[in-house]
C-alpha cells in the first residue's frame, strides 16, 4: 500500500494530467455524455438522504464487532474486535463517491449488479436503490459486518439485495457455476495484484459488450496499478476511465480503437 505521501503525489499527477471535469477537450460522444449526465449530475436523488441518514448513524455506533474475515472483504485489512463507528470511519465509500455509483446506476440501468466487499452495506444501498427493479448480489467475508449491513438494508426498506457471507475465493465460484449475467459489477475488496486479476477474469465470462465493471482504489498500491494496467490492456477492453480513486472498464464496440482517460472528479 502507498503511503499518504505517495499517495498524494500521485493524486497530483492524475489532477494535472486528467481530462477537464466538464468536457473540454473530449471526442467521444459516449464519455461526453458519462461527463455531462453522470459526473456532473448534481440533482439530489430521493435516496440519498435516507442513506446517509444511516451512515451518520453508524459513526456513532459504540457495538463492537468481532470480525473473523474482514480482511477478504474490505480495504483495511482490520480482523480483531472493532466498534461499528470504527468501521464506517475507516472502510466506508465516501459520499461523493456512493453518490456518483447511483448515478451510474440510474443512467445506465443495469439489471444484474454484483458487489464484491459489502462492508456495512452504504454503497449496497446506492447501488441497490439507484435502480429497484434491478437484482444485486452483494458478497461479504465477515459475517459481523455482514449482520449490520442487513441491518441496514432493513432501515432503509431495500427488498433488492440479496447478501452472501463468506470466503470470496469459495463463495463466488458457486455463485458463478449457475452462469448469472452481470451488468455491473463493483469490485471493491483489496489491494493486491493476484485477487484483482483473479477476479476480473472469473467476471469477465459472465460479461456482455454492455457490461461495466468498477475497481476500486486502482492507485491505491504499486499491486493495483499492476492490476489495472493488465485490466486496460486486455483485448476486450475498448474503453477505462481513471477517476483516481475508481476505474471504470467499458466493453462496448462501437468504440474501434482502445481509450484509456483520466478525468478529474
Amino acid at each position: 500500500m502507498y503511503s499518504p505521501i505517495q499517495r498524494a503525489s500521485k493524486y497530483l499527477y492524475y489532477y494535472i494530467t486528467a481530462k477537464n471535469g466538464k468536457g473540454h477537450g473530449v471526442h467521444s460522444p459516449f464519455v461526453f455524455d458519462f461527463i455531462q449526465h453522470v459526473l456532473n449530475d448534481d440533482r439530489y436523488f430521493y435516496a440519498y438522504q435516507p442513506i446517509e441518514n444511516v451512515r451518520k448513524f453508524m459513526l456513532n455506533d459504540t457495538r463492537v464487532l468481532s470480525v473473523e474475515d474482514f480482511a477478504t472483504g474490505s480495504r483495511t485489512g482490520v480482523t480483531n474486535q472493532r466498534t461499528v463507528s470504527y468501521f464506517a470511519k475507516s472502510a466506508l465509500k465516501s459520499v461523493k463517491f456512493g453518490q456518483l455509483l447511483f448515478r451510474i446506476i440510474d443512467h445506465y440501468a443495469p439489471e444484474y449488479l454484483l458487489e464484491l466487499g459489502t462492508s456495512l452495506g452504504i454503497t449496497s444501498a446506492y447501488l441497490a436503490m439507484a435502480n429497484p427493479s434491478a437484482t444485486l448480489t452483494t458478497m461479504e467475508g465477515s459475517t459481523a459486518i455482514a449482520a449490520v449491513a442487513k441491518e441496514n438494508f432493513q432501515k432503509l426498506g431495500i427488498k433488492n439485495i440479496r447478501l452472501i457471507e463468506g470466503d470470496f475465493d469459495h463463495t463466488l465460484p458457486a455463485w458463478l457455476e449457475n452462469k448469472p449475467i452481470i451488468d455491473f459489477a463493483l469490485i471493491d475488496i483489496n489491494l493486491r495484484y493476484a485477487s484483482t486479476i483473479h477476479y476480473f477474469y472469473q467476471l469477465l465470462d459472465h460479461t456482455h459488450e454492455y457490461s461495466m465493471l468498477i475497481f476500486d482504489h486502482i492507485h491505491g498500491s504499486a499491486e493495483m496499478e499492476k492490476a489495472w494496467d493488465e485490466i486496460q490492456q486486455h483485448p476486450v477492453v475498448t474503453l477505462t476511465i481513471d477517476l483516481f480513486f475508481i476505474g471504470i472498464v467499458f466493453f462496448r464496440k462501437e468504440f474501434k480503437v482502445k481509450q484509456h482517460l483520466a478525468i478529474r472528479f
